[in-house]
């Protein structure tokens, strides 16, 4: 039995449904599309999740309520921008109603049309695959054409029903003193701190994929 108990069948408390799936962490995201006219829409979400990687689907959990689902029904692609924890300010805008949510917002439009955050530490860019009733919210799934993503950024995160950011990373574990068994292993420390700069700078910049072609 948890702290807080159990709730028995026939009689379902939404809210207690809502706090113990409030329990799983996750990422944060926009999910955006165009209208016939240009119109760019937009919304945050907490349900992105990846679905296969033959074909490399990705679906997400968009509320029947929304005004900008009319877009979303319509909407041959659609893009998913997965924020970064400095980008709590972005989320909250998007998820608030009757906003101008893009003013003030870097974005730009991807190879397929819809908008992406600018600075997002990754983005998928997607054609529409399938959408499905999930109750109360309609499950769209995206067949992904293109992705970026920047691997050494941290991301925003969604628990308890509100943001996070993930703890301090893990302390090193102490240098040995005893001599490397790697063969040909620099003992130059400035040799070794470039080697890092250096890992560091490619998995801070972000990585474009179009999938579907070959790699550079």
């Amino acid at each position: 039995m948890s702290e807080a108990g159990a709730t028995l069948l026939g009689r379902f408390d939404p809210m207690a449904f809502r706090r113990a799936a409030g329990c799983f962490a996750t990422g944060v995201s926009i999910v955006a599309a165009e209208d016939e006219s240009g119109r760019k829409v937009g919304v945050t979400v907490n349900s992105f999740v990846s679905v296969s990687l033959d074909p490399p689907l990705i679906s997400v959990a968009l509320a029947r309520s929304l005004s900008s689902m009319p877009v979303f029904e319509r909407a041959s692609h659609f893009a998913v921008s997965v924020l970064g924890e400095e980008h709590a300010h972005v989320a909250t805008r998007f998820a608030s109603r009757g906003a101008d949510k893009w003013a003030g917002t870097p974005s730009a439009a991807g190879v397929c049309g819809a908008p992406l955050i600018e600075d997002a530490i990754a983005t998928f860019e997607c054609a529409r695959y399938a959408m499905h009733d999930g109750g109360d919210h309609h499950i769209l799934i995206g067949r992904v054409l293109e992705l970026t993503w920047a691997p050494a950024r941290r991301p925003l995160l969604f628990h308890g029903g509100g943001f996070a950011t993930l703890g301090a990373p893990s302390a090193a574990p102490p240098r040995s003193s005893a001599p490397s068994a790697r063969a040909g292993a620099a003992e130059s420390g400035d040799e070794g701190l470039a080697t890092l700069r250096a890992a560091k700078e490619i998995l801070g910049k972000p990585t474009r994929i179009r999938l579907g072609t070959p790699l550079a």
